[in-house]
């Protein structure tokens, strides 16, 4: 800021040229004496040091010279006044730069400091110059603190002994304004410290000694092109009008504004921003999250999350995303990229493919498709020497050779170029997929990534991958999945909203809406409560898919409170490279208890849990369903439960630990528990009664073993007396083996209820 610039005023007193009758030997007031009557002041139009000035006769033990012109005074202008002196001849005085402080109506401002340090003269013919700063601000620097003053008069005063005489030159009096803005409004200019702003200069080393300087005050970044071609951290507050420049490999660390809106301003790019701030994130202690601001980034590609600090590839630190919104722009860069390659698959190298055609050219954290592979299976990473692909997981039955595809989707957030990523979350996001992007695609190892009140709206093709194992402890808490095929019906759908590999997954309080599937689990240690998803569609009898599928037949895992509408749980052992019963565990450790069960419009032989064995010699042991509401609204069906035998049946004959009781049913034809309950009616005496457990046994079990029996009223012979007798059990009777014969010492007749077991117990 100067006035003299900005506003036109002319600080600087006329000079003495003009006539003596300007300058007061007095205060400078109106009407005080001047020099041009004094008799002790004379002008000397020519000196070998001043072009022209006033020559004085020390009369006086303090000798003043004032200038009868008003200087204005300005808060937060600041005045330099100036003057050049030097003795002729005679005493030696001390000189000092004075004024005096006029407030409204000329009343002298009272309480303030007059004049500044004085200089002794002390010799003849050496000019000397003395100078005073004056402001309303009590500000280091300031000499004369003139608070409250609206004008002054200002000048010299000559102190010490009388006799001698002295020339001064014409006073100036200077806007130096600009001197105290950076302290006035506490900002540091980093052009200040060698900042050039051309985009060519490397401006690090001027950005850091700024830095430096502030010592608590702001850093200004004028306006420029600011390229930094090093490791940049600030340590104090920042303020940006100009851009900043700098290449992926260095970092940009804002220790005090580390938030999203401070890097836009920084960096000017919505992508580079995020990228800046999110390595930022990654780099430095003091901050656990990035905060985006509420602000929607739009981004032109997938983020490489990793290239955004290419020097690490592992990163296993609590951080969090929060806040904000992405959204994709339209563009090839979301195009899947698909890739057909001829490789090899053998089940003794079972999360191998090799002799892979053209390796290079197949995509980490691509979905591999062909014969024999299950849902979900990518590409976890690629050795081109070797030619072999590492997969996620297993392949059912694609021994030999054949061609696959290779589907490399686009992810708004990508995460696959890490190593080892863990302990990150993203939370209160929305993804915005708008069908031409999918949402997040995870790193192929770490653990405890979590997902938290976000939305993935629309994706193309997947909410959430897992390449690999990276989903160890997902957690997925409080978020809405919501597919871009909302008026696709479901045998035409696409989209997954999720899958995992790895173990110990939590998923809650979630709802999804109409995806293929929302997700498909190949690990242990599942908990799923009260998620809602939903999977319908307007067809007539329509199809529905798997809402959940588990393709590990022992997943040790929890469904409970859950609202499954419009699809199924479906269990599979696709991801087993030797599907037929082994030595593995077999079909159990799964608990779906105190889940709503709801269905609209479907075929009566839609089922809401299907088993679905990849090979042979499987059964159930150790599996609960418990406390359940199945209702079909719109039509009835026949049963909840089914066994899918494409591939293979169940062993119901190794059928343990089976509970499938305390159940609802609404609009099931054929409603079943283990136990059941039935009871059976021998209308005429036999000795052996075949009693017909029908399709009271779920998945159509074979009736085992008999719990109990017990008369219901009285049991008679011929005769029509009553017998007493201790009947005896035997299961696995019939053609189908789902008979019971009860079996008497003579022929009688009567009622009896029972339970029958379609699994052993002991």
């Amino acid at each position: 800021m100067n006035k003299a610039i900005t506003d036109g005023i002319v600080f600087d007193p006329l000079p003495f040229s003009t006539g003596l009758a300007l300058w007061s030997s007095t205060d400078g007031t109106p009407g005080s004496d001047s020099y041009a009557a004094s008799g002790s002041g004379v002008f000397v139009a020519a000196d070998q040091d001043f072009a022209g000035c006033l020559e004085l006769l020390k009369i006086d033990p303090t000798a003043r010279v004032r200038y009868k012109g008003e200087t204005p005074i300005i808060p937060g202008c600041y005045l330099q006044i100036t003057a050049r002196v030097k003795a002729v001849a005679g005493a030696l005085p001390a000189v000092r730069i004075a004024g005096w402080p006029g407030e409204g109506g000329g009343v002298e401002l009272a309480g303030v400091t007059t004049f500044g340090a004085a200089k002794q003269l002390t010799s003849y013919g050496q000019v000397v110059e003395v100078s005073a700063i004056v402001a309303t601000a009590d500000r280091s620097g300031v000499d004369l603190v003139w608070t409250g003053a609206e004008y002054g008069h200002f000048g010299i005063d000559l102190t010490g002994p009388t006799g001698g005489v002295v020339r001064l030159d014409d006073i100036t009096i200077t806007d130096v304004t600009s001197a105290f803005t950076r302290d006035l409004i506490s900002m540091v200019d980093v052009r200040d410290y060698g900042a050039k702003g051309d985009g060519v200069t490397d401006d690090s080393a001027a950005f850091n000694a700024a830095d430096a300087a502030a010592n608590g005050r702001t850093v200004m970044v004028p306006a420029g092109d600011f390229l930094l071609a090093n490791n940049v951290t600030i340590e104090n507050r920042i303020l940006f009008e100009g851009r900043i420049d700098q290449a992926p490999e260095y970092r940009f660390i804002l220790q005090q504004d580390y938030n999203y809106d401070t890097y836009f301003k920084a960096f000017q790019d919505e992508e580079i921003a995020f990228k800046k701030a999110y390595q930022a994130l990654i780099n430095f202690a003091d901050h656990d999250s990035l905060d985006l601001c509420g602000r929607r980034i739009l981004l032109t590609e997938p983020v490489d999350m990793q290239a955004a600090d290419p020097s690490r590839t592992r990163f296993e630190t609590r951080r969090v995303i929060r806040n904000g919104q992405f959204q994709p722009a339209d563009g090839a860069a979301w195009d899947t990229v698909e890739v057909t390659s001829q490789a090899t698959y053998s089940a003794s190298d079972d999360n191998r493919l090799t002799n892979v055609v053209n390796v290079a050219s197949i995509p980490v954290g691509a979905l591999v498709q062909g014969n024999g592979v299950g849902r979900e299976i990518y590409v976890t990473s690629v050795n081109e020497p070797a030619q072999t692909v590492e997969l996620s997981r297993p392949l059912f039955d694609a021994e030999g050779t054949q061609v696959f595809t290779f589907s490399r989707f686009q992810y708004m957030l990508d995460f696959s170029g890490y190593e080892k990523f863990s302990q990150f979350i993203l939370d209160d996001i929305e993804f915005q997929g708008r069908g031409i992007a999918s949402g997040i695609m995870l790193a192929p190892d770490g653990f405890t990534f979590h997902v938290r009140d976000c939305f993935i709206n629309r994706p193309k093709d997947r909410g959430i991958t897992s390449p690999g194992r990276g989903c160890q402890g997902m957690m997925i808490d409080r978020c809405q999945l919501i597919s871009d095929e909302q008026s696709v019906p479901v045998a035409n759908r696409v989209s997954i909203g999720f899958n995992a590999n790895a173990n110990d997954v939590k998923i809650r309080d979630n709802r999804t809406s109409k995806f293929k599937h929302f997700c498909v689990l190949a690990g242990s240690g599942n908990l799923m409560t009260g998620n809602h998803w939903f999977h319908g569609d307007d067809e007539v009898n329509g199809v529905r898919m798997g809402g959940i599928v588990l393709t590990l037949p022992n997943p040790k895992s929890i469904f409970t409170g859950n609202y499954c509408d419009n699809n199924f749980i479906e269990w599979t052992n696709e991801h087993d490279a030797s599907p037929a019963f082994g030595t593995q565990f077999s079909f159990g450790g799964l608990t779906i208890t105190g889940n709503m069960f709801t269905t609209n419009d479907v075929a009566d032989w839609f089922n809401f849990i299907v088993i679905k064995p990849y090979g042979p010699g499987h059964f159930i042991n150790g599996f609960a369903v418990i406390g359940n509401v199945f209702r079909s609204l719109n039509g009835r069906i026949d049963r909840v439960e089914h066994v899918d035998t494409t591939f293979a049946d169940l062993d119901y004959s190794r059928t343990r630990s089976f509970v499938f009781e305390g159940n609802t049913f609404h609009n099931v034809n054929e409603p079943v528990s283990n136990p059941a309950f039935l009871t059976h009616r021998q209308a005429t005496e036999a000795t052996t009664w075949v009693m017909e457990t029908n399709t009271a046994l779920p998945f159509d079990g074979r009736a085992l073993t008999v719990e109990s029996v017990m008369p219901d009223g009285a049991i008679t012979n011929a005769g029509n007396t009553r017998v007493h007798d201790l009947p005896w059990a035997e299961g696995e009777q019939g053609i189908d083996l789902r008979d019971v014969h009860l079996n008497w010492s003579q022929p009688v007749k009567g009622q009896v209820r029972y339970a029958v077991r379609m699994d052993q117990t002991g």
